[in-house]
């Protein structure tokens, strides 16, 4: 522990009545913080009071109409503060604590307990539409950074006294809010407690956003596919809450946990449930084609037309062959250099700002390759392979899922250079049995099984969609009206 913590834990402890004390302790904490606004004055005929509160964190104006202007004005010095969200704190390092949440301390000289003010004033951004999860039809509000609106968006979709929202804070230094969010009824009583184990168990100075804190619960950390799920979607927290999912929301952070996550979780998009059947059926089995063009269409064409051209059709074979007539590199190099390019475009498209950024990408991308081709050092048709299984990888839902294709794509690029078709299906085989052998808070990855076809591999009728997934606590799998 550094000399900061060490200091800091020295001079905190309990309240004491000497409001000297108090003051001299609470100084000392807070040197050189200038965004802390401190103030000392004494009521007439009665004791002396301090008020502490962080300036841009504070409802400047609460606190002066509610808290200032009754203590000041009115005779007697207790039980005159006009809010009713307050409560007493006995220690110092809650109210520290407090202070640097928005909340204002009230120090009395003669008690033993300083009155916690609930005064939060963030500075946040209003509700805005959800920009990764765009959907045609179907809500349009996202999450933003504020833990409070964010339970408020939730608790707006389920309005069932059975959901319950559990406040814990870690970082040590950051000390964020989070709030765990369940349904009682629905959710298996060991998942929700391995949760809470492992928020408990997390013992880092700092947590700033949930992707953070979504790493830390997770169990493989060696695993390219995520195992909790990021959405910027109330709605979809509010429909996995109703599958007896758990939600995380994290403080200063626009995106919520959803726990525990299977395979099938990061296909289903919001809108497949505003859709009709054949249209959300349709978009569900082209996400799950595009999944595996994304992972294996550019391996499969090194291992064609590098190891097995007697394969390929003989028109399709003269045409292959004049399109890589005066290319110096191999099958393998040139799909690796022309890869790498386009993830260097997509990564420059994301830190551009604005429009700016698909610009870059979309006239990028035409230039390189066309440049690429005209001077013969890749062929056509890898850029249309490359292309192709660029446009894949944005058929998933969900980014964090799609970067395990970008990742998978490459190992199985590598492996279809060295063995051909049997090092393609190889690697094919090795993610089936890694997918197999995972496990996400005791529910295997593939898990629920893929021959009940309702809302997995396909939507299916809602009608007919009458139990809830396998990780729902047994006896309330049935879906029903209460």
């Amino acid at each position: 522990m550094d000399k900061y913590h060490n200091r800091i834990h020295k001079i905190v402890g309990d309240i004491e009545e000497d409001l000297e004390k108090n003051i001299e302790k609470l100084e000392e904490i807070f040197a050189d913080c200038s965004d802390v606004v401190k103030q000392r004055f004494a009521i007439e005929n009665e004791a002396e009071i301090y008020i502490i509160y962080t300036d841009g964190l504070t409802d400047a104006a609460l606190v002066r109409d509610f808290v200032l202007r009754p203590l000041i004005q009115e005779s007697g010095s207790k039980g005159r503060i006009e809010t009713a969200d307050q409560k007493k704190v006995t220690t110092l390092e809650d109210a520290v604590t407090a202070v640097l949440s928005g909340n204002t301390m009230v120090f009395v000289d003669g008690m033993r307990e300083g009155i916690l003010i609930s005064s939060k004033l963030f500075p946040t951004r209003g509700v805005q539409k959800a920009e990764e999860e765009s959907t045609m039809i179907g809500p349009k509000d996202s999450f933003l950074e504020s833990l409070r609106m964010n339970t408020a968006l939730i608790r707006r979709r389920v309005r069932d006294s059975r959901m319950k929202v559990k406040s814990l804070q870690v970082g040590t230094r950051t000390k964020t809010d989070i709030a765990i969010m369940y349904i009682d009824d629905l959710v298996k009583p060991d998942i929700l407690e391995e949760v809470k184990n492992k928020i408990n168990n997390i013992f880092v100075d700092e947590i700033l956003d949930a992707g953070m804190l979504g790493q830390y619960m997770e169990e493989n950390h060696w695993t390219p596919f995520p195992s909790y799920q990021l959405t910027q979607r109330p709605d979809k927290t509010a429909s996995g809450l109703l599958e007896g999912r758990i939600a995380i929301v994290v403080d200063n952070s626009p995106e919520v946990i959803l726990l525990p996550a299977t395979m099938n979780t990061f296909f289903q998009a919001s809108d497949d449930y505003y859709y009709r059947q054949g249209v959300a059926d349709f978009a569900r089995i082209l996400r799950y084609i595009g999944g595996f063009i994304a992972i294996g269409l550019p391996g499969l064409y090194i291992a064609v037309a590098n190891w097995h051209p007697e394969v390929i059709p003989t028109t399709f074979l003269l045409a292959l062959v004049s399109a890589r007539e005066g290319v110096p590199c191999s099958v393998l190099t040139e799909v690796l250099m022309m890869e790498i390019a386009f993830e260097l475009l997509r990564e420059a498209g994301i830190r551009l700002p604005g429009q700016l950024g698909g610009t870059i990408g979309i006239v990028g991308g035409l230039i390189v390759g066309q440049a690429a081709v005209d001077a013969h050092i890749v062929s056509t048709i890898v850029v249309i392979v490359v292309a192709f299984t660029a446009i894949a990888t944005f058929c998933a839902p969900n980014e964090s899922f799609a970067g395990a294709f970008r990742l998978l794509k490459f190992f199985l690029i590598i492996t279809s250079g060295l063995w051909g078709l049997y090092g393609f299906f190889l690697g094919f085989f090795a993610i089936f049995a890694h997918l197999y052998a995972m496990e996400n808070f005791q529910i295997p990855y593939v898990y629920p099984k893929i021959w009940r076809t309702h809302d997995y591999l396909i939507r299916g009728s809602l009608e007919k969609m009458k139990y809830r997934p396998w990780f729902t606590k047994n006896h309330a799998r049935k879906r029903r009206g209460d």
